[in-house]
C-alpha cells in the first residue's frame, strides 16, 4: 500500500514533466544529437554511460532509434556510472576498452581505435573521460600537458565533441559528446526518476514536486530503518525539540560531534523519527503527503532555514535534500532494475 501512495506522488511529478513537452531539448541539443548520429558509423566502439540508480530510464535514446545494426556484444559497452567513480573502476574500464578495440581490429597492436562516449545530461561522461585520459597517459609514461574535459554538476554543460587520447598500443581516442535527453521517454515513470537524479534541470520543475517524490521514496523504502542506531548514539538530534548530548538537553545548541557526517546524521535522524512516529496510514497518498510536510517543517532547524511561509521554506530545504541524495550521502537508492541490454531493439 505504501508503494501505491508513492506511485501517486510520482504521477504528480510525471505530469509536471510531461507538461514541459521537452523544454530542455533546445537547438543546441538537437544539433548535438545530429553530430553524434553522424559519427556513429565512423567510430569503432560506442561507450554508453547510464546512471546506476536509473539504468533503464537513463538509456541513450538516439542509439535505440538508430537506423542500421549495432551489435551490443561487439560495438557497444554500457557503463553504469555515478559521478564519484573511484580510480579502480576507471582502470578496469580502460582495460575493457583496450581489449574490445583489439578484438575489433583483429588483434593489431599498433592500430588506432576510436570510441564515442554518449549519454544523457549529468550522467558523468566528462568525469569518466578525464579519469581514463589521466590513467592512460600515466600508464603509457607519456609526458606533456593533459587536456581535460570540463566537469559540471549542471546538466547540458558539455556543448562540443572533443577527442582525448587515453591509451597507446593500440592508440585509443575517446570522443566526449554533449549530453542528449530526448523529449520523449520510454514510460511514464522515467520522467520523475530522471528529474530526481538531475538529468532534467531543476529550474524547469517545482522544487516541492521533486522533493515530495524523493521523500516518498525514502518513506516507502527500507533504507531509513537502518538509521535507528542514530537514536542510540551519544550525540543525537531530536527533531522539533532540542539538541541532546550525553543525555543532557541544551536548548538551541548543537551537539559537539565534530565529525564530517554530523550534518547527515542529523538529517537522517529527523527523517527516521518522523516516519517512525507517524500514526497515519502511509498507504493513502494524502497521509503520505501529510508526513512529507511534517518532515520538511522538522528539517528547518537542521538546515537552519528561517522563513515566514512554508512556500519560502521549501526551496532551500529541497535543494539541500536533493544534494544529499544525488551525492549518495542520504543513502543508496536504486530506482529501477538493471535492464538486459541484449534485449533492447536497435531499429
Amino acid at each position: 500500500m505504501t508503494a501505491a501512495a508513492a506511485e501517486a506522488v510520482s504521477r504528480r511529478l510525471g505530469a509536471a514533466v510531461r507538461d514541459l513537452s521537452g523544454s530542455w531539448y533546445g537547438r543546441h541539443m538537437a544539433a548535438a544529437e545530429r553530430a553524434i548520429r553522424a559519427r556513429l558509423p565512423l567510430v569503432d566502439l560506442v561507450l554508453e554511460v547510464r546512471d546506476a540508480r536509473v539504468p533503464d530510464s537513463s538509456s541513450f535514446e538516439p542509439l535505440r532509434r538508430r537506423r542500421g545494426p549495432l551489435d551490443p556484444d561487439r560495438r557497444r559497452v554500457v557503463l553504469l556510472n555515478k559521478a564519484d567513480l573511484a580510480d579502480p573502476s576507471e582502470t578496469e574500464l580502460l582495460n575493457v576498452v583496450q581489449t574490445r578495440i583489439r578484438e575489433i581490429k583483429h588483434g593489431e597492436n599498433n592500430c588506432t581505435g576510436t570510441a564515442l562516449l554518449v549519454g544523457i545530461p549529468n550522467v558523468g561522461k566528462s568525469a569518466i573521460v578525464n579519469a581514463m585520459h589521466q590513467i592512460g597517459r600515466i600508464a603509457a609514461a607519456e609526458k606533456g600537458k593533459l587536456k581535460h574535459a570540463i566537469v559540471s554538476s549542471h546538466p547540458g554543460e558539455t556543448r562540443d565533441i572533443s577527442g582525448y587520447k587515453v591509451a597507446s598500443h593500440p592508440n585509443i581516442y575517446v570522443l566526449d559528446t554533449p549530453g542528449v535527453l530526448s523529449p520523449r521517454f520510454k514510460d511514464d515513470g522515467s520522467g520523475p526518476r530522471l528529474a530526481l537524479t538531475g538529468a532534467i534541470k531543476d529550474s524547469l520543475l517545482e522544487d516541492y514536486d521533486i522533493v515530495q517524490f524523493l521523500l516518498a521514496i525514502v518513506n516507502s523504502g527500507k533504507e531509513y530503518r537502518k538509521w535507528d542506531k542514530l537514536n542510540k548514539a551519544g550525540d543525537t538530534f531530536s527533531c522539533g525539540n532540542t539538541i541532546t548530548s550525553r543525555g543532557h538537553n541544551n536548548k538551541g545548541q548543537h551537539a559537539s560531534d565534530h565529525t564530517q557526517d554530523f550534518f547527515v546524521k542529523a538529517v537522517r535522524q529527523v527523517l527516521f523519527e518522523t516516519v517512525s512516529r507517524f500514526n497515519g496510514d502511509l498507504g493513502h497518498v494524502d497521509e503520505l503527503r501529510r508526513l512529507i510536510g511534517h518532515q520538511l517543517v522538522n528539517l528547518q532547524e537542521v538546515f537552519k532555514v528561517s522563513t515566514e511561509s512554508s512556500k519560502d521554506m521549501c526551496k532551500p530545504i529541497a535543494l539541500k535534500l536533493l544534494n544529499l541524495y544525488r551525492t549518495g550521502r542520504l543513502g543508496h537508492y536504486t530506482l529501477e532494475n538493471v535492464p538486459d541490454v541484449r534485449q533492447e531493439v536497435v531499429a
